[in-house]
């Protein structure tokens, strides 16, 4: 979860003169409170305008290409041109996998739907020659593993609106037996989002527990907690588990028939169900060669252990799907419950499954059922409301309500053996795929920049639960030296004395900034007086977290001259490949003194030098475009600024004129 963060800079960096953050004005970057249109077709909202509510309740998915419905190609074909290399064993470090279906949705448009590797690469621990793989398809049906808690929280909610169940009563009173060893009051509510005091796994395993069914269930019943309820977060299997055994003892049926009676039925997820008959099989994508307990290779028989020893069905894993209807699903949450006039939830269950109730444990946000704002595979799509899940086997579910987008990835990393490394750096460029394939524009819709986490996925670390083994890259954006006359040339103010540039009163800098970013990340503004061998941090300007997916004018002043040497202003953006942010996107620098404009970014004659920074549409126009002779000054921009701008990429390449 990440918080916005006005970050703290170290002892040693020199701070001067504090800076002022103000909002942009409403016609630039939207208000909260304004109504929410739908977008035009051929335009995106923009990752920048967050949408409000649900979608259109008559939203039905279609495929298109994603210039189609607005978004920027080159961020989706990149992700989709390296999603072969994740399952390749050749590409070395970039493996993760052998199979993959991915598929990526915005505004009800599927702008990506691709397969890669093999479903089936293996019998027991022995790699299949070439021809007798079985090939990941888009239709390739996948165990979900704990994506099937989503579907669980579902059924809950639906009898919760029923009136059936009450999310603050007691589990006790449907299941007297749960009340042993001091478990009387946990609550529905606890179970959904964790708080219950339940440890992670059964202990012992069910499928060493004998006595068939009964006894194992009973063994859940006398699971005994760590924690008291509500006093602490413990993701649990257990939690979900004993939800199924809530809703079947009120129900009267099985946990499968209430998913297929509530969920895939109505929607028609055809492909969506617990224990997926034989003749699914050839599309089934095969897990791990199971020993302990002994059941060979796995293909159509639900990985977890726990959920095999319960027959197949569970609360927490067993559920066997394929990108499509997960998207069916996705898309149903977005529109508030419903698809096709066919509705599984209302409204108001809809948004308590992205309410967040666990705000007093940092870090941990949880919905009822869903996770919220978890950077770590949400990626740039994190939000306080991004909602979603992921599976041990090598799957997750993103939903995005601000942008009405979601990013589905279903592997199968567990083929043939349990210990992989981390997927979450795929999990991650995924949902990055999409984040930035939404355009930020500008306020005013003049030209900008941008800058983002590195798109490699090891850079010579692992994961490690955080950042350790990944340096840090810096990207930086730098004006030119910035002309300031001596007091000799300085403009004579009413009073007659002469007042050069910065002398008697500081100099003034104004930007705009959209900063989304891990909090981990720092984007700060910096001055330099000694032709750029040393940098000074300006205060009130160093930025990380989330901020609302809004643009922030920010004010800044620099301390009075004279500066012999010049000066010089960057913008440096500090971060990692494994930071879950979209980013920085700078507009509108303008630096002024008590005379005169000596610095505006949006003129065509200014000049920037970049590194890890890249110039976004529209372009800036060349001179003669807007009626002006070759070589002479737009109305408004400083005559003495620089021609020309320079752009170099972050690995060096040599820089180019734009």
């Amino acid at each position: 979860m990440r918080a916005a963060a006005y970050a703290v800079l170290p002892a040693s960096v020199l701070v001067v003169l504090a800076g002022l953050l103000v909002a942009v004005p409403p016609s630039a970057a939207g208000e909260a409170g304004e109504a929410d249109p739908p977008p035009r077709p051929g335009v995106s909202r923009g990752f920048d305008r967050p949408a409000h509510g649900f979608a259109p309740a008559g939203t039905v998915l279609r495929r298109a290409a994603p210039a189609r419905v607005g978004l920027d190609p080159g961020s989706v074909d990149a992700f989709l041109r390296r999603l072969p290399d994740w399952t390749d064993p050749a590409s070395g470090a970039d493996y993760m996998f052998p199979g993959a279906t991915a598929l990526l949705a915005h505004d009800g448009a599927v702008v990506a739907r691709r397969a890669s590797g093999d479903a089936v690469r293996y019998t027991g621990q022995r790699e299949l020659p070439p021809r007798r793989r079985v090939p990941a398809r888009t239709g390739t049906v996948y165990d979900v593993a704990s994506l099937t808690k989503l579907f669980t929280s579902i059924v809950a909610l639906q009898q919760v609106d029923a009136g059936h169940l009450r999310l603050d009563a007691p589990v006790a009173r449907h299941l007297p037996a749960f009340a042993a060893r001091g478990k009387g009051g946990i609550t529905l509510r606890q179970l959904l989002t964790h708080t219950s005091g339940l440890p992670a796994e059964p202990r012992p395993p069910l499928w060493t527990v004998g006595g068939g069914q009964r006894a194992r269930r009973h063994s859940i019943l006398r699971t005994r907690p760590f924690a008291r309820p509500g006093t602490t977060y413990r993701y649990s299997d257990i939690n979900m588990i004993s939800l199924q055994l809530v809703l079947e003892r009120v129900t009267g049926r099985p946990l499968d028939a209430l998913v297929r009676r509530g969920i895939t039925g109505p929607l028609r997820l055809h492909d969506t169900a617990y224990r997926p008959p034989a003749a699914r099989r050839a599309r089934i994508a095969a897990t791990s060669v199971k020993t302990r307990p002994a059941r060979g290779l796995l293909r159509g028989s639900v990985h977890d252990d726990n959920a095999w020893a319960m027959g197949g069905v569970a609360g927490h894993a067993g559920i066997f799907s394929t990108v499509d209807d997960l998207a069916v699903l996705a898309q149903t949450l977005l529109n508030g419950g419903t698809y096709r006039g066919r509705r599984i939830l209302a409204p108001s269950a809809v948004t308590l499954l992205g309410r967040n109730y666990t705000g007093r444990f940092p870090g941990d946000a949880h919905g009822l059922g869903f996770e919220l704002d978890q950077t770590w595979y949400m990626g740039a799509l994190s939000s306080p409301r991004t909602l979603g899940h992921t599976g041990f086997t090598g799957t997750s579910l993103v939903i995005d309500p601000l942008s009405r987008s979601f990013a589905i990835l279903l592997t199968n990393r567990v083929h043939p053996r349990d210990e992989t490394p981390s997927i979450n750096p795929a999990r991650r460029a995924l949902a990055r795929a999409l984040a930035r394939s939404i355009p930020v524009r500008a306020p005013g819709g003049g030209p900008s920049w941008f800058a983002g986490p590195p798109d490699g996925l090891r850079h010579g670390g692992r994961e490690a639960g955080g950042r350790t083994g990944f340096p840090e890259t810096d990207s930086t954006l730098t004006t030119g030296r910035l002309r300031l006359r001596p007091p000799e040339h300085a403009a004579r103010p009413p009073d007659g004395t002469a007042r050069p540039d910065g002398r008697r009163g500081p100099l003034r800098v104004r930007y705009d900034a959209f900063v989304d970013l891990d909090e981990t990340d720092r984007f700060v503004m910096e001055y330099s007086t000694d032709g750029g061998r040393g940098w000074r941090a300006v205060a009130g300007t160093a930025r990380s977290g989330y901020h609302g997916r809004r643009w922030q004018r920010v004010h800044a002043r620099l301390p009075p001259g004279p500066y012999p040497a010049g000066l010089r202003l960057r913008w440096r953006y500090t971060t990692t490949a494994v930071s879950g942010g979209r980013g920085v996107n700078l507009a509108g620098v303008r630096v002024t003194s008590a005379t005169r404009v000596l610095f505006d970014g949006d003129c065509p004659s200014t000049r920037l030098t970049a590194h890890g920074w890249r110039p976004l549409p529209p372009p800036w126009p060349p001179a003669s475009a807007s009626g002006l002779a070759p070589g002479r000054a737009t109305p408004g921009c400083p005559r003495e600024a620089l021609p020309g701008t320079t752009h170099r990429p972050r690995r060096g390449s040599a820089p180019s004129r734009l």
